[in-house]
């Protein structure tokens, strides 16, 4: 988003009643949880799914960071 864009945004939201930016503020705050409720609950059916098929990496989180670690360096 251009900073202008951004600008005529705040200035818009800045002419809102108190009350209106309260209302926008929580609207966009319940949006926001509720994407990342989605996003966990997409992660967590791709890591049962990985899984289930067997393509899920195990180990203990010092075998994690290292495989993790492996992948960088390559």
């Amino acid at each position: 988003m251009t900073t202008s864009r951004f600008q005529d945004i705040i200035d818009s939201v800045e002419s809102l009643s108190v009350e209106d930016q309260d209302y926008l503020f929580d609207l966009i705050s319940k949006r926001r949880i509720e994407k990342r409720r989605l996003e966990i609950k997409q992660n967590g059916e791709e890591t049962l799914q990985a899984l289930a098929s067997g393509t899920a990496k195990r180990g203990t989180a010092k075998d994690i960071k290292a495989y993790l670690l492996e992948d960088e360096e390559e």
